[in-house]
């Protein structure tokens, strides 16, 4: 189900017609239809009742009223900097509700994190168990610890968001974590909570998830053999969404496949285990649409090109990742095809948001880039000085700026000219 439909042969968001909001607050434009949030939540919350438990990955999508809806709905927080952590508490989100993920945490995010009283860290290496544990011991404090541990999984999904292989920079390997868990009972200041992995995103099969299950609930009885014993297992997130003609598996499957090997789990080991997720991209991707204005069509002898307002600096996935969005005129309208790429109009030849596509668009036509909620405008920057796009969330009938356009002025805000 869509909250981005056509009515009377013109795309609304919600009850509010695009054309609507287009020439209110202007293009290009992210639009966010509130009702889709609020229901791919709800997905993930009714298979998952406590004591299981979802966090949504922040850096998905980290705009204020996103975050604030969750927390409105009960939200756990993924994040993987401290700014994610401000992010969460000035939306309304609990601290002890957030895990902390990621790389390279600074002791300054630690002790922030250890002063607002986070629910977890998910530790990513035997240094940073022994920083936490310096910190929190000057702290007077005990930090809830669950250590990230690197299955070896191949994901299948591309090189850039697979996060489950020895190769990459994420997690401790698995010949490493029986060492690292036995170190982590030693040192102070640390309890030991959880086991953590993240195998890669926008995933469209279970098996990898299944494999990558098998291998963490082997090492979680090891652990309790060594008598560490584990509360939760989190499993991180991944489940892709339909970009291309992609079939992920419904949530409601995935997160039952998951469950029945806890359920084995429980039945030969006789101990519980709550299970963790952290979807980010399941949540917001098709809750987001990029709005953008065609300028110009150009052509060569080789091919046309659709010239748009929005660039690779608004939405940088398809010349990141050569993601494919789907992308529409907003009004069904007669009229010739174009067949060419959709380009924008930022000083690189990579500056794409489609290729080879077949649409009807002229000059001063209004398209959608569907999919684009998640990792859109939180990827987005301000190459060739274009300051960035305005949010909008739509709720019925009624549209709210939830980030407004930036100016030029904004540009060099934090700059200074010399004496």
């Amino acid at each position: 189900m869509s909250d981005f439909e056509f009515k009377n042969n013109v795309m609304h968001a919600e009850q509010v017609p695009l054309p609507a909001l287009a020439e209110h607050y202007g293009t290009p434009l992210f639009v966010y239809a509130k009702a889709t949030i609020e229901r791919n939540w709800r997905l993930f919350t009714e298979h998952l009742p406590p004591p299981h438990r979802v966090c949504y990955a922040v850096k998905a999508n980290s705009n204020l009223a996103v975050l604030q809806t969750l927390a409105r709905l009960g939200a756990g927080f993924d994040v993987v900097s401290g700014g994610e952590i401000a992010r969460v508490l000035k939306a309304g989100g609990k601290a002890e509700r957030i895990v902390f993920s990621g790389v390279a945490k600074s002791d300054l995010e630690i002790e922030e994190a250890l002063q607002a009283g986070i629910g977890q860290f998910n530790v990513e290496s035997v240094t940073e168990l022994e920083q936490i544990s310096r910190i929190a011991v000057n702290k007077g404090v005990t930090a809830p610890v669950s250590l990230r541990v690197n299955p070896d999984v191949d994901a299948k999904t591309h090189p850039y968001i697979a996060t489950g292989l020895e190769r990459n920079k994420f997690g401790i390997a698995m010949a490493d974590a029986l060492p690292a868990y036995e170190l982590a009972q030693r040192l102070p200041g640390l309890t030991i909570v959880g086991v953590d992995c993240h195998i890669g995103s926008q995933l469209t099969e279970l098996q990898p998830f299944l494999d990558a299950m098998d291998r963490m609930l082997a090492l979680i009885s090891e652990l309790a053999e060594r008598n560490i014993f584990i509360k939760h297992l989190d499993m991180g997130g991944g489940l892709g969404v339909r970009y291309q003609g992609e079939t992920p598996p419904p949530v409601g499957d995935y997160i039952q496949a998951l469950l029945f090997k806890l359920e084995q789990y429980r039945e030969q080991t006789g101990r519980e285990l709550a299970l963790y997720l952290e979807p980010g991209r399941a949540i917001v991707a098709n809750a987001g649409i990029l709005l953008t204005r065609v300028q110009s069509i150009k052509a060569n002898k080789i091919k046309h090109f659709v010239m748009v307002d929005a660039g690779m600096n608004d939405l940088l996935r398809p010349s990141l990742y050569q993601a494919w969005h789907n992308i529409v005129n907003v009004e069904n309208k007669l009229g010739v095809a174009v067949q060419g790429d959709i380009v924008g109009p930022v000083c690189e030849t990579g500056d794409f948001l489609g290729q080879d596509r077949t649409l009807i668009a002229e000059a001063g036509d209004l398209l959608a880039v569907h999919g684009a909620g998640a990792y859109g405008f939180a990827m987005s920057s301000n190459y060739n000085s274009r300051p960035r796009p305005a949010e909008v969330l739509v709720s019925g009938e009624q549209h709210f700026v939830v980030r407004a356009r930036e100016t030029r002025e904004d540009l060099w805000r934090t700059e200074t000219l010399l004496p």
